[in-house]
């Protein structure tokens, strides 16, 4: 149902429960949240809109403020089906309405539903008066698509972001990050950054910086919850992991065939315990990458471990590395380790791609077959290595 954020400003959204995978790539466990605003002056403007399937139900929550025929304006802030599939039938019940959107979403209107008339290219800046609310539209390109902006209320002072600032994760009975424990949404949130927003880390700071000048009291996120305290904390965050710093701590990712690569993967965790810092071990068979994404955002210190196979990198870990780099995570402190049976090769090759990065690799660690005492030492030491340095570095 409809909850009021500001006088004269609604959202209007739905929560998608039963999505299992966002851009059919990526694990939704807690779900996502789809958010439209209405704003509502003498003329009626709807930001943005939610998945085709959730059509009716945007339709039902709009109807219970304004005749849905009424719309004067539909703002476009992001052209991804997720926002824009209701568009359709928004455009059937109000066909009067103008469709707003920047000049590189024209193309895709018209390619993806033929929305061809009453669209209209808003400048940069540029304002429509609502009256009684005013609209300026501030283009964000590559957050996440080249076509995206943000649309700021002025009486109200509420910035409605599109994809930027936004996170995975239902709306659980409240919609506010002041009603809820933010912990709980917080690694959502930095999964969502570090897979779908990640990769254009420069475009985020960007927008950051332009869209600082304006004094915002509300955040309003397509997805996730909507900021109306503490604004900047969410801001931070997202400023924090597009500089890709890092925080103190070390995750360590590992495939494992029949066992030898874990147990080399729990004496790297045990000597980055020892060195001080906080740990995390995923499985790269089992955990699914955007996980993995996420932690490596998350943490300055990379491990990565396993078997070589065919000659090769154990294809997991393969596949996690390459993510990494199509997603340009920079900065990171990295230590290497695997196994062999008869001759080896993973370690080697992990070592070219890291220094392709442009990652620090503080050392490596290769044995044949199972770990001896002296491996498992070596492998501890390599932990406090990474550690040390991650250490080092943060201060």
């Amino acid at each position: 149902m409809p909850v009021e954020i500001r006088p004269g400003i609604f959202w209007v959204g739905v929560n998608d429960r039963t999505t299992d995978l966002f851009e059919g790539l990526w694990p939704l466990p807690h779900g996502v949240s789809y958010n439209a605003y209405l704003v509502v002056g003498k003329k009626v403007a709807l930001i943005d809109a939610v998945k085709s399937h959730y059509a009716e139900e945007l339709l039902a929550n709009i109807s219970q403020i304004v005749d849905p025929a009424k719309i004067d304006y539909l703002v476009v802030n992001h052209m991804e089906p997720d926002h824009s599939g209701a568009l359709p039938l928004l455009r059937r019940v109000a066909p009067a309405a103008e469709i707003l959107a920047t000049p590189s979403a024209l193309p895709m209107l018209a390619r993806f539903y033929g929305l061809r008339e009453g669209v209209r290219a808003v400048g940069d800046g540029e304002e429509v008066d609502l009256g009684g609310k005013i609209l300026s539209f501030h283009h964000i390109p590559f957050v996440h698509w080249p076509e995206t902006m943000a649309t700021y209320e002025a009486t109200e002072k509420v910035l409605f972001s599109g994809d930027a600032f936004g996170g995975f994760r239902t709306l659980d009975g409240a919609i506010f990050a002041d009603e809820v424990d933010f912990l709980l949404y917080e690694d959502e949130v930095l999964r969502y950054f570090s897979n779908i927003v990640g990769m254009q880390s420069q475009a985020v700071l960007r927008a950051i910086e332009k869209l600082g000048v304006l004094p915002i009291e509300v955040i309003a996120p397509a997805h996730g919850l909507i900021w109306r305290k503490d604004v900047h904390k969410i801001v931070e965050l997202y400023a924090k992991w597009a500089r890709m710093e890092g925080e103190p701590g070390v995750v360590v990712v590992f495939g494992s065939m029949y066992g030898e690569t874990r147990k080399a993967a729990e004496a790297v965790a045990q000597g980055v315990h020892e060195a001080g810092l906080p740990v995390r071990v995923l499985d790269a068979s089992r955990v699914h990458e955007s996980f993995i994404v996420r932690d490596a955002w998350r943490s300055r210190g990379l491990v990565l471990g396993g078997p070589t196979y065919d000659t090769g990198i154990f294809p997991p870990i393969e596949q996690a590395l390459r993510l990494l780099e199509r997603k340009r995570l920079k900065n990171r402190v990295v230590g290497l380790f695997g196994s062999y049976g008869w001759k080896g090769g993973a370690v080697r090759k992990l070592a070219e791609k890291i220094g392709e990065l442009g990652w620090e690799l503080v050392g490596t660690v290769e044995f044949p077959g199972a770990p001896t005492p002296s491996d498992l030492e070596k492998l501890r030491e390599l932990g406090r290595r990474v550690a040390e340095t991650v250490i080092q570095k943060s201060r």
